[in-house]
Parts: structure tokens; C-alpha cells; sequence
């Protein structure tokens, strides 16, 4: 089992407690409601331009099922045509190995910083705070992963890491952050999204073309050539890509694809439910190292970190075909409210809740997949078809599971179910259940309701408006109903007789 700090950040408390506070903050529910919804209705214009948007959806959740019933046979593909290409692979069994092999690679050149385009599996392993302990400083290109870093916080959204903070935020974070990073934030700098991110792209530019080291993740890769893909809509990660002489991706083994062709379905689907556009403005692609282009040195890093225990859940794996396209957190009415730093993970939201559990051990994250009115609207947004309600149930089984077995005595919840499964297993003792249950809230009801009650239950009711119950049960009705049926057609067939 991997180390839950390397996914779950040390400290945060537990969905419940994370919720209630993130509830008070109306600035944040405001900012979420405005970027969630604005996203959600650009996906919606652009996916009902195509009519085979659900025929390319059930193609990348076959290819996605395929790769993970051989993901052995096509990492080992793909380690083969990087190496044949110029590349150099490297295997990382969790969060330290990866961070100690690019520390080491980093060092290997003699410098002290680097560029970084957007990553979530960086992110997941805690790599920047593991290169400051080695003395490089790692810096954040991307405008939205830029204003976490130079504010000390956290990402909330696996597309738009900043979702929660609002413009007059993000200029104060660059006035006071920007010189102690670099290039300063321009006097007299206002809100106007074009002038933050003119401050960003000044702030940022004299570090592209300094930095002689960059790291990134990736989006895809194809086993069969070799081929490493990352998507993005700034230009910054292209800037990182081709101007290093060192490149070191970092990228979740679940990422491979069986073939270049794939890439076909997946970067139709991918900016369309991600961004809400047609495609991507930069889509980088490079097949190890080409003299007199781009980085002479290229290094990926393979990691596993829980995702091969992942795998071996025939219900639980599907999460690793996410894409990360976030489409799940625009349309979750959980997430909308909560947002993301709620969740205690780098991966936030429905497929948060699904995959942070598996990755850290459910007992390590054991309320993340009760995060979910299970509506459904995220399996209906997933480009690849992942049945995120089916994984959240199959998980909260194993989280009560996982509770039970770590306790000496079982709970009062565990010995209420244990009461009524023996109670429902016979018909007389759930006809006699029946009639003392209705005989006890009539005698506590007021009003044709039943008011608040003693000891466990009254969590239960002092948030329910519960009305008493029927005076008279279904069985009984359906005992009495039909021998009044039976008397009245026998009575019937004898009149006819008579006739």
C-alpha cells in the first residue's frame, strides 16, 4: 500500500468536518457556482455538435477496458519504443521512488530549478516539496497553478487549480507574492483577467528562458511508437517542452495507450469535455529525442503509487481510465458547493471520491465515497463511461467493512443491521416487528407526526418531518382485502349457479 501523505494532504480532516467549513464561505460557493456553471454549458454546446459524441464515449471506454486488462503487456511496449526513440524510462513503485529518481535526474545536471508544466501526478506525489528539501526550486507555469503557488494554497480543480479564488484575489496575490518569486507583479496592476495575465506571462517569461531543466506529466502515451502527449491552452507547457535541453515527465502508468491511432477518439474527447473547445490550442507531441529539436535529454517516469492495487479490484479499476478532463466536478451538485480542497485530496470531486480511496487504502479516506448524493450526473458527463455511482457503493461497502474489522466490539449501527436482517428473515417476526412499531410512534405521535425521540434516534429526527404510520399495516390490509375478495366471489359463483 502506498503512503497516504503522498495523495491525501497531512492534516486536512475528513469530508464531513472539511464540508461544513467550505459551506460557510459564500464567496467561495459564489465563485464555484459561476466557473462550474459557464464550464458546463460551453461542454454542452460543443458535445451536441457531434452526432457520434456517445459512439466515440463507448469507443474510448472500450479502448481505456482493453489497456487495463493489458496494461502489463503495453507498459512494456512503451518502455521499448521510448528507449529505441533516444528516451530513458524509469520505473517508480510509489511517491518516494519517484521523487528520489527525478531529484537524482535534476541533480545529474548540475542545476537548481525547473520549469513545470501542469501535473497532477506531480502534484500527487508532493514532487515540488520534495525538490525544495533537495534545494531546487521547482516553478509553476501554468496561470492557475501559478496563482496556488504564489499563494501558499492548494488546488481545487483538476482543470482550473484556482477555481476558488476570485480576480481581486488573484491580484492581490500577485502584488504581494510576484517578488519574492521573480519578477514583480506591474505597478498600478488591476483585475482585468487580460492584465493578470500579462503580469503572469512578464513574471514568467525570463524563467523559460533560463531554466535549462523542466518537468511535466502527461495526458496520453502511445506504446506502440513511444509517443508522449500533453494538452494544454496557454502555451506554457510548449515553452517547457521544447526549450530545456533536459525534459522528465512523470506520468500514472493507467496513461498509456495500446496505439497512436487511439489518440484519434481521446483528443476529440478530452477538450470538449474538459474546457468546452473543439480542441486544444496546444497539443504537444514528442517521440523521445530528435538532435537539433527540442530537449536532448528525455527521461519518464513510470509510476504506479497504489494503481496497480487499484487494478486488481475488478469493480474499482474503471476510475483508472479518467482522463482528468473534470467534467465529473462541473456537473456535481457536491462539489459545487464544497469545492475542492473539502475533499483532502489533489484529486477532488466524484472521481476523487472513487480514486483517492483506492490509492491510499480505503481506511485511509473512508469518507470520501459517502462525498455523493449518487445522482448519477457524473456517469452521464464521463467521456469515458466511467459508472462513478457503482464505484462509490461498491467502496462504501468496503469502508463499513474496513470500520467493522478494526473494531474489538462491533458498532450499534453493525448490531441494529444484525437485529433487522434477523427480524426480516422470517415473516412472523416481521408481522410482530410490524405491530409493535406502529403501536410505539402512535403512542409518541402529536399531531399525525412523530416529534422527537430519546437517545440514538434523535439525530434521526430532529432533522425529519416523520409521519406516524398507518394504523393498519399492508399485510394486514392485504389479509383483510382478500377474504373480502374471496367471500365476495364465492357468494358471486354461487348466484350464478343459482341462475
Amino acid at each position: 500500500m502506498s503512503d497516504p501523505d503522498n495523495v491525501v494532504w497531512l492534516g486536512t480532516p475528513a469530508f464531513p468536518e472539511a464540508a461544513r467549513a467550505a459551506l460557510a464561505d459564500t464567496r467561495l460557493r459564489a465563485n464555484l457556482r459561476r466557473a462550474t456553471a459557464t464550464i458546463r454549458d460551453k461542454r454542452l454546446a460543443v458535445t451536441a455538435e457531434l452526432d457520434d459524441w456517445e459512439e466515440l464515449r463507448e469507443r474510448a471506454a472500450a479502448v481505456k477496458r482493453h489497456t487495463l486488462r493489458h496494461l502489463d503487456h503495453h507498459l512494456l511496449r512503451l518502455e521499448e519504443a521510448v528507449t529505441a526513440a533516444g528516451g530513458t524510462v524509469h520505473w517508480a513503485a510509489d511517491a518516494a521512488e519517484a521523487n528520489a529518481i527525478v531529484t537524482r535526474l535534476v541533480q545529474a545536471t548540475g542545476e537548481s530549478e525547473v520549469v513545470k508544466v501542469k501535473s497532477m501526478a506531480t502534484q500527487e506525489i508532493g514532487l515540488n516539496e520534495a525538490l525544495a528539501d533537495a534545494g531546487i526550486r521547482a516553478y509553476e507555469t501554468d496561470l492557475a497553478e501559478l496563482i496556488v503557488q504564489l499563494g501558499g494554497d492548494r488546488p481545487s480543480h483538476i482543470l482550473v487549480p484556482a477555481i476558488h479564488r476570485g480576480r481581486s484575489e488573484i491580484r492581490e496575490i500577485f502584488l504581494r507574492e510576484m517578488g519574492d518569486w521573480g519578477r514583480p507583479a506591474p505597478d498600478g496592476l488591476g483585475d482585468d483577467p487580460r492584465d493578470l495575465a500579462e503580469a503572469a506571462r512578464l513574471h514568467l517569461r525570463e524563467k523559460f528562458l533560463r531554466c535549462k531543466v523542466a518537468v511535466s506529466g502527461a495526458n496520453f502515451a502511445a506504446a506502440d511508437t513511444g509517443t508522449v502527449v500533453v494538452v494544454e491552452s496557454e502555451g506554457n507547457g510548449r515553452m517547457c517542452l521544447t526549450l530545456p535541453d533536459t525534459l522528465i515527465t512523470v506520468m500514472g502508468i493507467e496513461k498509456v495507450l495500446p496505439s497512436f491511432a487511439d489518440l484519434d477518439v481521446f483528443l476529440q474527447l478530452l477538450p470538449r469535455s474538459s474546457t468546452g473547445e473543439r480542441m486544444n490550442p496546444y497539443t504537444s507531441l514528442w517521440t523521445g529525442v530528435t538532435e537539433g529539436d527540442g530537449p536532448t535529454h528525455f527521461h519518464l517516469v513510470l509510476l504506479d503509487n497504489g494503481r496497480t492495487a487499484t487494478l486488481a479490484d475488478e469493480v474499482g479499476r474503471q476510475a483508472l481510465s479518467c482522463i482528468r478532463c473534470s467534467a465529473c466536478l462541473n456537473v456535481c451538485p457536491v462539489y459545487e458547493r464544497t469545492g475542492g480542497h473539502a475533499y483532502g485530496s489533489v484529486y477532488p470531486g466524484p472521481i476523487g471520491a472513487v480514486l483517492t480511496p483506492q490509492l491510499v487504502g480505503i481506511e485511509n479516506a473512508a469518507s470520501l465515497p459517502f462525498a455523493s448524493t449518487l445522482c448519477g450526473a457524473c456517469y452521464d458527463a464521463c467521456p469515458v463511461k466511467i459508472n462513478i455511482p457503482e464505484v462509490l457503493v461498491h467502496l462504501r461497502a468496503e469502508a463499513v467493512e474496513a470500520k467493522r474489522r478494526s473494531r474489538l466490539l462491533p458498532t450499534a449501527e453493525a448490531l441494529a443491521m444484525k437485529a433487522a436482517g434477523w427480524v426480516m428473515s422470517s415473516p412472523k417476526r416481521l408481522a410482530a416487528a410490524h405491530r409493535l412499531a406502529a403501536l410505539g410512534a402512535r403512542l409518541v405521535a402529536r399531531d399525525g407526526r412523530i416529534g422527537a425521540l430519546p437517545g440514538p434516534l434523535a439525530r434521526w429526527t430532529a432533522t425529519r418531518d416523520t409521519p406516524a404510520p398507518a394504523r393498519e399495516s399492508l399485510r394486514a390490509w392485504w389479509r383483510r382485502t382478500k377474504a373480502v375478495n374471496e367471500t365476495q366471489g364465492r357468494t358471486t359463483a354461487e348466484e350464478d349457479g343459482r341462475r
